[in-house]
């Protein structure tokens, strides 16, 4: 059940910066809310207020509200109209649509609103007395409008003629209203405390106090993924048959007839609350921890996981080991080992612009890792074997390519291979020594020769 909190008021004065004290308009529908409080402290320049589809059993505490013009108080629990003639002085429109107001008489201590003009109180047993109409016109003589229907001048000299009999034939209707009432909550008081011994009876036959499907799923064992991964067949059964009963339960419960009674209300609204309360802990039994995803063994050894979600660049963190590479995607590991250790150094990890994949560039190093692949015969090399792997090396370097579509589509940056230029040696040109033979040597004594 609802109720009102300073919290709840503020959530609902967005419009006002959430600044509670200077309110002029509140819109309160639909909390569930039980009893009218704090509304009278905490908001008092309040105009407006709506609280309709609500429990609100009784009206109080609205006596300091000086300023409030419109009370909308409709789909509500209340069966009496009291306590707005003392502060409510600016009051201009009451709304008591559906609710359960059968002393149509309590009608006449809203004479000293003398603001009011418009009310409101089709769909309440008074509505269906013999006379109700006249009765209010008569004794609210400041009203203009009853039921959104305007109230004529005639009709008004009318019903202030005949009200005293009217008044007399209201007054037996609500003296019959109140015997029926108090059987229905008689009614109500007896069906509540039977749900009440039902209840206590079904606690002591579980042995449990109905709580005795949590304690044996805390009983289970929980540490092997295995074993919580598995349900225990005991479990299930009962699980299965508790939604059976509460199912047969609820149609039951929709299918019985009942009076339309504030008792009635308040009976659904609990039977709609424990549904859920009972829909929540069987999704909680549902469940289950996860253990955390095993990466590395205890020995050291790399496993290879994959447990993807979602492929968002953003969300992706790329970690490459000599002996493993690693790619978490929004906390979803993909682990792979590698067949050879790789520079991690030398890595990197980037989208590929053709294809939009995730591709991780992972040089080789010399020698070939045993550690993780068990023990290896040694490899015997010899100055000779030695100088002729680093020079391939050195004219191409080999590396591990981790890429889905490596089959599936051309590696374009690598179509035309890059033609290798051997360095050739630079040799001196020869000197070109003018002889005498030449047309076009002259000899000039004065210049030095040349060696």
């Amino acid at each position: 059940m609802g109720r009102i909190t300073e919290d709840l008021i503020r959530r609902n004065a967005e419009h006002n910066d959430c600044i509670i004290f200077s309110l002029e308009e509140l819109s309160l529908h639909q909390q569930e809310i039980e009893r009218l409080e704090h509304i009278d402290r905490w908001c008092r320049d309040l105009k407006i207020l709506y609280l309709q589809n609500n429990l609100i059993g009784k009206i109080e505490n609205v006596s300091k509200l000086k300023k409030l013009e419109y009370l909308n108080l409709a789909l509500n629990n209340i069966e009496k109209i009291e306590n707005l003639e003392a502060g409510c002085e600016g009051l201009t429109k009451l709304d008591l649509t559906v609710n359960f107001i059968g002393e149509l008489s309590s009608v006449k201590t809203l004479q000293h609103n003398i603001h009011l003009k418009e009310l409101f109180l089709m769909g309440n047993p008074c509505a269906d007395f013999d006379g109700y109409r006249q009765f209010v016109v008569a004794a609210l003589q400041q009203l203009k409008w009853l039921d959104g229907k305007e109230i004529e001048r005639s009709e008004r000299i009318q019903a202030l003629q005949d009200f005293p009999v009217v008044e007399q034939q209201i007054r037996e209707q609500e003296k019959a209203y109140c015997l029926k009432r108090a059987k229905d909550k008689e009614e109500a008081q007896r069906k509540l405390q039977e749900e009440e011994n039902k209840g206590e009876r079904e606690g002591r036959h579980t042995g449990f106090d109905g709580r005795w499907y949590t304690d044996i799923s805390a009983t289970l064992p929980s540490s092997e993924e295995s074993k919580d991964d598995v349900q225990a067949p005991e479990i299930q059964g009962e699980c299965k048959k508790k939604k059976l009963d509460s199912g047969e339960d609820d149609l039951e419960f929709w299918n019985k007839p009942s009076l339309y009674t504030p008792e009635s209300r308040l009976e659904t609204l609990r039977h709609m609350e424990k549904q859920r309360k009972d829909q929540e802990k069987l999704s909680e039994k549902k469940k289950k921890v996860k253990p955390p995803r095993v990466l590395i063994c205890e020995d050291g050894r790399a496993l290879n996981v994959n447990e993807p979600k979602y492929m968002d660049t953003s969300l992706i963190d790329v970690d490459v080991q000599p002996t493993y590479v690693r790619v978490m995607v929004k906390g979803k590991p993909f682990q792979l080992v590698l067949p050879a250790e790789v520079k991690p150094d030398s890595s990197s990890a980037k989208r590929a612009q053709t294809t939009g994949h995730l591709v991780v560039y992972m040089p080789k190093v010399g020698e070939i890792i045993t550690g993780c692949q068990g023990t290896s015969k040694p490899v015997k090399s010899t100055p000779d074997s030695s100088r002729e792997k680093t020079n391939k090396r050195s004219q191409q370097m080999e590396r591990l390519e981790v890429d889905p579509s490596k089959h599936a589509f051309p590696d374009v940056a690598n179509i035309v291979q890059a033609k290798k230029h051997t360095p050739r040696r630079v040799q001196a040109e020869p000197k070109i020594i003018p002889s005498e033979g030449d047309p076009d040597f002259e000899d000039n004594p004065e210049v030095p020769p040349l060696i």
